[in-house]
């Protein structure tokens, strides 16, 4: 919350040292006039060299502080910004609007990036295939270790940044509306969308209220992933890409030798027990804005289907490959695997 770390420019400088006191490891606060714009920046180290100059408790907080503090814009994601920032040993940095009211406090401890969209999560379907798991609770909501699989995903966008969140729900949805409500708790806003009938894998996109940004984060919310949202982001904008497709390997172990032949079937190569790597769907997407007029309404329409009209018209399609970890939750060995593997994963 950012009011921990905003104080008035009139307040009394013990008032500043019990909130940094409070702040413990993240100690700095952010002076503010009566309409939250920033006039500096105060740490205890600013207090101890004031206190060494001859200030005391009676002065003004203003001769305690830095008067040109570091700060960002909204909407002005700069990744290589933000990593400067963070190699010079900066851990609390206020979001500015326009006015240069703070709006915001980035915690590197807690948010290592500011991605500039929104996020659709689906957690519709009835997760048939886990049953009897599924029979009384959405599969999103199963527990992998401490928490339900889908907050392992809504934690990771928060922790770049993520504000604006919308869980598309159809089976048992009441559930998770009771679980997350309007996101209050965790700090941002989370929006439901409710089909009236199945709409294949982004079709429900469209029932959405608004976007906020111009790029949008489509994905399965039964995974159980560490990609780099902060890393995806970055190639997709620099490639200039209408949408980007996360994809994780996939490898096929030939156990024989394999024969590559020309035309005429004269043999070019031999190769001795081959592995071939595929590339397949990981169910993760970034999509922007206005290839959401591709979408029909009200008829069920999947991702791949969206892929093929980008690729039929020509824009431009990428794909990212997860270097990390990526598991599909589909079927029990995958729940099994999923327990055993958090134990030792951080996400």
């Amino acid at each position: 919350m950012k009011e921990k770390h905003l104080i008035k420019k009139d307040e009394k400088v013990r008032n500043a040292l019990i909130k940094l006191n409070d702040l413990s490891a993240d100690a700095i606060l952010f002076l503010v006039d009566d309409h939250d714009r920033l006039v500096g920046s105060l740490t205890d180290g600013d207090l101890r060299r004031g206190f060494i100059k001859g200030l005391g408790f009676e002065d003004s907080i203003l001769n305690f502080i830095q008067e040109n503090p570091r700060f960002i814009y909204e909407d002005e994601y700069d990744h290589n910004k933000l990593e400067d920032f963070k190699k010079k040993n900066f851990k609390v940095i206020p979001i500015l609007n326009k006015e240069r009211e703070i709006i915001d406090i980035l915690n590197f401890r807690t948010r290592t990036a500011l991605i500039p969209a929104d996020a659709v999560l689906m957690a519709g379907g009835e997760g048939k295939r886990l049953r009897p798991l599924t029979e009384n609770t959405p599969k999103p909501l199963l527990k992998i270790g401490d928490k339900p699989i889908i907050e392992y995903n809504i934690d990771r966008l928060i922790s770049v940044g993520i504000k604006n969140i919308n869980l598309s729900i159809n089976y048992l949805g009441d559930q998770l509306v009771d679980y997350f409500k309007n996101g209050e708790e965790k700090g941002i806003g989370i929006h439901y969308i409710r089909e009236t009938f199945p709409l294949g894998t982004i079709g429900s996109v469209l029932l959405a209220e608004s976007f906020e940004h111009d790029d949008i984060i489509v994905m399965n919310s039964d995974l159980l992933t560490n990609i780099d949202f902060a890393d995806f982001f970055k190639t997709y904008k620099e490639s200039g890409a209408d949408m980007a497709v996360a994809a994780t390997s996939y490898h096929v172990d030939v156990p024989y030798a394999v024969l590559e032949t020309d035309d005429v079937q004269k043999v070019k190569s031999l190769k001795e027990k081959p592995r071939y790597t595929y590339f397949s769907n990981a169910g993760i997407y970034i999509i922007n804005k206005k290839l959401l007029n591709l979408i029909p309404q009200n008829k069920p329409f999947d991702t791949t289907d969206l892929m093929e009209k980008v690729i039929e018209l020509d824009n431009k399609i990428i794909t990212y490959p997860i270097n990390g970890y990526w598991l599909d939750i589909g079927k029990h060995e995958d729940f099994k695997k999923a327990q055993n593997d958090i134990k030792h994963l951080k996400l």
